[in-house]
């Protein structure tokens, strides 16, 4: 630090310590950038609904996705010389990280920085954070699940990250609370959707890559057109949950919702259409021309 920093930075007789505050002003920036960032590379769908919400929920909201991808990545993406037991250490340390931050609102760790700011002002708490980072333990040391363990796996990885988005989408409104208590529901299906959609669509590369089956007692090598079919219609009746909460949510978000809403809808419709045998070998995407007209939907429905 230069010495002119040093003396903006120093308490001042009679001023309120600008320089101070402006440092940490730009900190707070840089590490909402490098959120954005981490959303940029890692979720084109994701990223291009977050582009519909009005600020301050637009930021609040990567900063959510941000960590939730960091730390999915710690679990999914392991360094090639790595263990287990140094991915374990290495989440560990992210969610000690976490809890301290959201304490004192302040992290070395840019993603986490931000996403302790978004808790700390739109009142995210322990009650979401510790089962999230519960089920990315799972994934480190479960390759099965039962019902019991998939319903509470899928809590912790997906719904809770929905009732995250969900108190940002309400911080500030009136009758935030009981708002919330109104919505959470929907809010937890729709993310329980989008991560089963994922489940079935990754199918293949949890398989042969991570070695993962999530869903109970399916054998990926074994999957038909039947089974899909049954897992959509689940899928499905989530979805429908999930739609019929939307229109309460604030104007600040609801599109955004929306369009989210619409791009899993439109890939649960290429999963029913996919015969079983192509999605037990390759991923199924919503090519950017069907993205497209998911948008020109979702402005237009949002417009009337």
């Amino acid at each position: 630090m230069s010495d002119d920093a040093r003396h903006l930075a120093a308490p001042q007789p009679g001023d309120d310590r600008p320089g101070r505050w402006a440092a940490a002003d730009d900190y707070d920036r840089v590490a909402e950038a490098a959120a954005a960032v981490v959303i940029k590379r890692y979720s084109s769908s994701f990223g291009l609904a977050t582009r519909l919400l009005a600020e301050p929920v637009r930021t609040h909201v990567r900063n959510v996705y941000a960590l939730v991808r960091v730390a999915d990545e710690v679990v999914d993406a392991p360094r090639p010389d790595g263990t287990r037991a140094h991915q374990a250490g290495v989440l560990e340390q992210l969610e000690t990280e976490v809890r301290t931050a959201m304490g004192t609102g302040h992290s070395a760790n840019l993603v986490v920085h931000a996403f302790a700011r978004t808790a700390r002002s739109c009142g995210i708490d322990r009650s979401l954070v510790d089962p999230f980072f519960s089920s990315m333990r799972t994934d480190l040391f479960r390759v099965e699940h039962d019902e019991e363990s998939f319903a509470r796996y899928v809590f912790g990885s997906a719904e809770v990250v929905g009732l995250m988005c969900l108190r940002a989408f309400l911080a500030g409104q009136p009758r935030a609370q009981e708002t919330y208590d109104e919505l959470a529901p929907g809010a937890q299906r729709l993310g329980a959707a989008f991560q089963k959609v994922n489940f079935l669509r990754d199918l293949a590369a949890d398989d042969h890559q991570l070695g993962r089956h999530y869903f109970p007692g399916l054998d990926p090598d074994r999957l038909d057109d039947r089974t899909r079919d049954e897992l959509l219609c689940d899928i499905e009746a989530d979805l429908a949950a999930a739609a019929a909460a939307i229109p309460a949510l604030p104007a600040s978000c609801r599109n955004a919702v929306l369009l989210a809403h619409g791009l899993f809808a439109e890939l649960c419709r290429r999963l029913r259409e996919t015969p079983a045998e192509r999605i037990r070998s390759e991923r199924v995407r919503v090519p950017a021309p069907a993205k497209a007209r998911v948008v020109a939907r979702t402005l237009v429905r949002g417009a009337r």
